[in-house]
């Protein structure tokens, strides 16, 4: 399994990230973090930020083991570049340039695993289509008098759920008899051409 990870506008020039990246392509994951220790660049702390950021997207989403961890590919891109001037002799100007990086990495496993844990959580779940709330309250129910929705996910009809929100904003127990819509009541053509107050 694969777990992406980037780092987007970082304010060095590709060719120094580069020389850092360059030498983690294949590496183990916690041999990559203590070489870049080890590394005296400007552009390490960055890059350790990174790897550290795509190790705890495995381990949290995917429920992957660290140690069974490398990085298979590790790009750095060109950003923005910032142009600005600076004075020079004879009243001529001069361009700085301040370039930016996007850096990407994507870490796999060494030894695939079976199935991860993030399918079989998937795979428990059952769906059932309802047409009504009531419908929903009473499959909620159904399994030992719970009220909650455990290992259940429940997708509605949206024509059947629109319905009866159009007739929840109609007639309306809390509100009062100003703030009604009157003219969704109204029916027939007179109804529809008639109105005081355009929606």
């Amino acid at each position: 399994m694969q777990v992406k990870a980037q780092l987007r506008y970082l304010r060095q020039s590709p060719r120094k990230v580069r020389m850092v990246c360059d030498s983690l392509r294949g590496v183990d994951v916690i041999q990559a973090e203590n070489r870049l220790r080890l590394t005296n660049k400007s552009a390490v702390l960055p890059v350790l930020r990174l790897i550290k950021s795509a190790v705890a997207n495995a381990l949290n989403n995917d429920k992957l083991e660290k140690d069974n961890l490398f990085i298979k590919e590790i790009r750095v891109n060109q950003g923005p570049m910032l142009k600005r001037w600076r004075a020079r002799a004879y009243g001529r100007a001069a361009a700085i340039q301040k370039k930016s990086s996007h850096v990407f990495i994507i870490i796999e496993e060494k030894v695939p695993s079976k199935k991860s844990k993030k399918e079989k959580k998937q795979a428990d779940f059952e769906t059932k289509i309802v047409r009504s709330y009531d419908d929903a309250k009473a499959f909620a129910k159904k399994d030992d008098g719970k009220t909650g929705t455990e290992n259940k996910s429940v997708e509605y009809s949206e024509d059947k759920e629109d319905e009866e929100m159009l007739n929840a904003g109609r007639i309306a127990k809390d509100k009062h008899k100003q703030h009604l819509d009157k003219s969704r009541q109204k029916t027939g053509w007179r109804g529809r051409i008639f109105r005081r107050k355009a929606d």
